[in-house]
């Protein structure tokens, strides 16, 4: 592995700790599953597609997962050079701008600079992905009803996150040798959105262009 890829890779600039899947689960089967067909290099299209006789639940809450502990990866990569200076506004570019929302500070939508919307992002999906109630990591307890609409709320607001790295923090990217990774995690996110019609198409907008370049 090259010396950039390694300070990519260097689990210190991680922007959180990793969620990792316990042991002994079928969370765990499904995960190895996954990422071996990754590392055969198989078609990422192919990749995404639902085992046949596996749960889509536990499909999806594997991927919501990986995805979580790749993009805060990709984050804390660039997250030196994204700052309130040069990040007031979470945005990509000129035409879209990302504000904040919850249930405890900020109820009605606010606009915050790109570092305090990334961190309560990561905050509130950490809070999420650990929930017992939303995420069950026994085998047998169901997924709530409500666990769909969650996840498609979680992949929405890690897009943005891919939105604003892209197109403001690209150069350091290729700076750091990083770009053929990011650029896999990002086809991989959004062959598995599309495959399971998990983002509005409306969401996947600002990054249309590069889209239908990067992902035939």
């Amino acid at each position: 592995m090259s010396n950039p890829l390694k300070r990519v890779f260097n689990k210190d600039r991680t922007f959180r700790p990793k969620r990792k899947f316990e042991p002994g689960t079928q969370r765990l089967e499904l995960h190895k599953k996954a990422q071996a067909s990754l590392n055969a290099g198989l078609d990422l299209k192919l990749a995404v597609q639902l085992p046949h006789g596996e749960d889509l639940n536990d499909w999806v809450a594997v991927h919501v997962v990986d995805f979580f502990n790749r993009i805060n990866l990709i984050y804390g990569t660039i997250s030196d050079s994204c700052t309130e200076q040069s990040c007031p506004t979470m945005s990509g570019g000129p035409k879209y701008e990302y504000r904040w929302q919850d249930e405890n500070k900020y109820r009605k939508p606010t606009a915050l600079s790109a570092p305090e919307y990334m961190n309560l992002l990561m905050d509130w999906i950490e809070v999420q992905i650990n929930n017992e109630g939303l995420f069950p990591t026994n085998v047998g307890t169901p997924f709530p009803k409500n666990f769909l609409q969650v996840v498609k709320k979680i992949l929405s607001r890690l897009f943005r996150v891919f939105v604003h790295v892209y197109i403001h923090h690209f150069d350091r990217i290729i700076q750091m040798g990083a770009e053929a990774h990011v650029n896999t995690c990002y086809k991989h996110f959004y062959y598995f959105v599309k495959e399971l019609n998990l983002i509005d198409t409306k969401e996947l907008e600002p990054l249309k262009e590069m889209t239908l370049k990067m992902c035939h």
